[in-house]
């Protein structure tokens, strides 16, 4: 299907009434920053405003998010894996403004974990990273995500993945909790292991994440809590694998290990062009994110240095004023996650950790 291309049938006129509203308030606000804004031209309303996908989203489910929520930096979501290809004159834009120059005639690259042995304990005498994670996100083929799931199919789902992960072995072997009924016991114990997940996010409250909760969702983690899935967060499966310290090699093994076991029941959404296909166009491409907790004192009086470094290696750094004044713990994570491989993601993780630790020691 080309893009702008959306299946026959009108678009209701109380929606057409609630786009040109939103459009209007967005332009409206001097506050709003956001890419929704930047590329979201007349024009291309006209154009887009009255298309569907084969799911029946129309483009109000795209960018309702950036009209109730106008603080918001991107401002689209896609209710659909259809939706990048229906909607691609305002996504394309967006993507390649989010994702640095990734254009609309590039390609992912074809998954490549590459040699997993590359990978190193950061941190072997535990001096600076508190935990590491690296985490992906997947959409299940032939589903929509959230905002145009309905409720049968949120519980089929379910039932799928439920079923999926209670097959996995080895240190994999653990067991799902759905949120539905949950007893007390268990919700207080997931949530003092920082696994369990609410309905409370206002910015994807907007986009209609929490359709139906919590119906749907639910948690699965193995025995030694080092692997996790959450199921119908944000996108249909976010998949985790972490534990205290920094030994990024051991970390990326057990995710690619526990991926590769759940891709042989499971078959995931994806495009020669953007790769895996998700919820927000932030995490396409390998959907993942690598990521370390790490104490960094006295770079922490020295950010420029480290932003600098941050620069050089495509990092992102998260870390608020408190954590910082308290000894400076930062959440630093490769950057890019489209037009690249899963290895070379990681990758970026690595090296730039390795450099800052170097510079660290030498202040």
């Amino acid at each position: 299907m080309c893009p702008g291309k959306g299946i026959s049938g009108k678009v209701d006129k109380e929606i057409i009434k609630k786009l040109e509203e939103g459009y209007r308030k967005v332009h409206d606000s001097r506050h709003c920053k956001s890419l929704l804004k930047k590329y979201l031209t007349e024009s291309t309303f006209d154009k887009l405003k009255k298309l569907k996908t084969k799911y029946g989203s129309t483009l109000w489910e795209v960018i309702q998010s950036g009209v109730m929520d106008l603080d918001s930096s991107v401002g689209v979501y896609a209710p659909d894996p259809d939706a990048y290809i229906i909607f691609a004159d305002l996504f394309d834009p967006i993507i390649s403004d989010y994702h640095e120059g990734f254009k609309k005639t590039d390609n992912q690259p074809e998954k490549d974990f590459g040699d997993l042995n590359k990978f190193i304990d950061l941190d072997p005498r535990g001096e600076f990273i508190v935990s590491t994670r690296v985490r992906c996100a997947r959409s299940i083929e032939t589903y929509p995500f959230n905002p145009s799931l309905t409720e049968p199919e949120y519980l089929r789902m379910e039932n799928d993945v439920s079923y999926t992960l209670q097959t996995l072995t080895g240190e994999y072997k653990g067991k799902y909790y759905p949120l539905v009924n949950m007893k007390t016991t268990i919700r207080k114990k997931l949530a003092e292991d920082h696994f369990l997940f609410k309905e409370e996010d206002r910015l994807l409250k907007a986009p209609s994440t929490y359709r139906f909760w919590p119906i749907g969702r639910g948690i699965f983690h193995n025995t030694d809590k080092t692997f996790l899935v959450w199921c119908n967060e944000e996108d249909h499966l976010r998949i985790i694998s972490m534990q205290m310290g920094g030994n990024l090699g051991a970390v990326y093994k057990r995710l690619v290990g526990g991926l590769i076991g759940i891709e042989r029941k499971l078959s995931f959404s994806k495009s020669p062009h953007l790769g895996y296909l998700t919820f927000s166009p932030t995490n396409l491409g390998t959907a993942l994110r690598a990521s370390v907790h790490i104490k960094l004192p006295k770079l922490t009086n020295n950010l420029p240095m480290m932003e600098k470094i941050i620069q050089e290696y495509n990092l992102q750094l998260r870390g608020n004023r408190e954590e910082s004044v308290k000894g400076g713990i930062y959440d630093i994570s490769n950057k890019r996650r489209l037009g690249l491989t899963e290895f070379q993601a990681v990758m970026d993780l690595q090296v730039g950790v390795i450099e800052l630790i170097k510079l660290e020691r030498s202040l």
